[in-house]
This record gives C-alpha cells, structure tokens and sequence, in this order.
C-alpha cells in the first residue's frame, strides 16, 4: 500500500506565490526605490549610523556638530551616532544607497534560487543537481553578502565624511557578522548533501 505524501501541488503553488511575492517586495522597496531616490524622483536615503572616535584629543562635541553642520550633515549621538545629510548631491545619494542597493541584490538572487528550488517540488523531488548547483550559488552568496556588504558600508562612509572635518572622527570601520558566515558555510554543506544524494541516486538507478 502507497503512503500518501504530506505535501502536495497546492503547497507548492502557495510557497511558489510566497517567494515570488518577497522577490518583488525586495525588488520594489529594496532597489527599486533607493535607485529612485539616487535619481532626485523620491526622498533619498539621507541616513547613516556611523562608529564615532571620542576617545581622542581632538574630540569636542559642540565643535563637532557646528562643524558637520557647516558641511550640510547632522551627527546625533557619540559612539554610535547617525550622520544625515541635509541636501545630498548625486555622488552622496549614491554613497548612501550602494550599501542597500547591493544587500537587496544578493537578496533578491537568493530567493529567486529559492523560487526555482521550489518549482522542483512540483514533480515531488528536490534532490536533482539543478538544485545543488542553487545552494551552491545561495551559500557564495550569502558568503558574499557577509564580507562585501560591511566593507561597501565602511568605504561609502569614508567617501561621504571625506574632506570635512568629520574625517578625523569616523574611522574606517567594517562589522563583520559571523552568524553569515556560519549561514553560508551551512547552506554549501547542504548543497554538498544535494550533489552527493542526486550521484548516488543515479549511480543506483544505473544499476537497475
């Protein structure tokens, strides 16, 4: 007697929707969106939070801030504190929209590797080496992610503060998680099983 399984095409087309409606959400309001601000057609990204030195000579808080403000820039806080632009250029808009820009990219690549993946359970079998070759890719991605993202966000910061007096207290300075790095390193363990469960499965089938 056949065993009945728990998932059927009706979930798949219900998980297929899902991604589809996150890849557009993250294409909408993740690059869509900041891309427009670049342009002047929206409000523009104008915030960053930035790793403030206070522990230096130098460091005089009203000083400072007067000087930010003669720069057309806000800075709110001490250690961790918010730099806003009043009126933005291009270059500026830009520098404040890259590091976003690129995480909705790698985002966006993701789930559509997800939603291809999820195609596959239609016929009821994910183990194909299509899919392995996905995780593969989502793993470099979310490696990429990881070490590409906070190194744009520190250099961005640098080209924004770069000539104003706030250079002397906004160090270059990258956070690196490494709970993405853990993720990544999973995902392409994962994408390993896939590739080894699909040869295996063909070499048995060759010797039927």
């Amino acid at each position: 007697m056949g065993t009945k399984s728990w998932w059927s095409r009706a979930d798949s087309r219900l998980l297929e929707a899902a991604l589809g409606l996150a890849a557009a959400l993250v294409g909408v309001f993740g690059m869509l969106i900041p891309a427009l601000g670049v342009a002047g057609l929206v409000d523009p990204v104008d915030t960053r939070k930035v790793e403030v030195e206070t522990g230096t000579a130098t460091w005089t808080p009203g000083a400072v801030t007067d000087a930010a403000a003669e720069h057309g820039m806000t800075l709110t806080g001490t250690h961790q504190a918010e730099l806003v632009l009043a009126d933005p250029d291009l270059s500026e808009r830009l520098s404040l929209a890259v590091p976003e820009l690129t995480g909705s990219l790698f985002l966006l690549l993701i789930l559509v590797l997800l939603l291809q993946m999820a195609r596959t359970l239609r016929d009821g079998d994910v183990f194909v080496p299509e899919n392995a070759r996905r995780l593969s890719v989502m793993g470099l991605t979310v490696l990429l992610q990881a070490v590409v993202s906070p190194v744009l966000t520190a250099v961005t910061t640098q080209a924004l503060v770069g000539g104003t007096p706030l250079a002397d207290h906004i160090p270059f300075s990258a956070t690196f998680s490494g709970a993405y790095v853990l993720l990544a390193f999973l995902v392409l363990a994962l994408g390993e099983v896939f590739r080894r469960g699909t040869k295996l499965r063909a070499d048995t089938e060759g010797l039927v």
